[in-house]
């Protein structure tokens, strides 16, 4: 079930969710450590650098910069896969789960505003 938005609806949605994360105490993400950020937290696990980087077509560099970014806020953590050191796993932290908690909340109330 989905919420229905002609595109002007929409577009003032992401307005207002983008002017709100830029008002707020919490950090000011770009889109891309936005995407990735949900990615890892409304997609089931494993999540690799390699595919995250295939889900957002970019190179394995690009993701390691938004991850340092995201480490460095505690929102993400990477950790060697045990089972294949080759692999960088990509977890979820307590705060990266509040992060996205209250981004969440934000859209609700936001999406409540918007006129019919």
């Amino acid at each position: 079930m989905g919420i229905e938005l002609r595109p002007a609806q929409a577009l003032r949605l992401l307005h207002q969710s983008a002017l709100a994360q830029a008002r707020a105490a919490e950090p000011d993400l770009s889109l891309r450590q936005t995407a990735i950020l949900l990615t890892v937290y409304l997609e089931p696990p494993p999540h690799t650098v390699r595919g995250l980087a295939a889900k957002l077509a970019v190179t394995k560099p690009v993701i390691t910069r938004a991850l340092d970014s995201l480490g460095t806020l505690g929102l993400l953590e990477r950790r060697r896969d045990p089972q294949d050191k080759r692999n960088v796993l990509v977890r979820r932290t307590v705060a990266g789960s509040l992060y996205v908690s209250k981004l969440a909340d934000r859209f609700v109330v936001l999406a409540g505003t918007l006129a019919p």
